[in-house]
């Protein structure tokens, strides 16, 4: 019982290393190309960007009072800061 408890925790202990091993490649790292965004005449589209480069995960609202109704679109940034 007690060799069955050790190779459980050797594998246990296996797998949270590799896990953890895949988190040493730097998670911050900016694409090296600059992201870009095919819009048409009618279409709203660009990147977010910041000091450090493009953003992801920015809300992004358009907003108009020029129609019957008030209109809203609301976007969340792709891991490019594309939208």
């Amino acid at each position: 019982m007690r060799t069955e408890n050790l190779l459980l925790v050797s594998v246990v202990a296996v797998a949270i290393v590799m896990v953890c091993g895949g988190s040493i490649v730097p998670l911050g790292a900016q694409p090296t190309t600059t992201a870009t965004v095919s819009i048409d005449d009618d279409d709203i589209g660009g990147v977010v960007h910041s000091p450090k480069g493009p953003e992801a995960g920015v809300s992004v609202i358009a907003e108009t009072t020029e129609l019957p109704t008030k209109y809203a679109k609301m976007v969340v940034t792709d891991d490019q800061g594309r939208y």
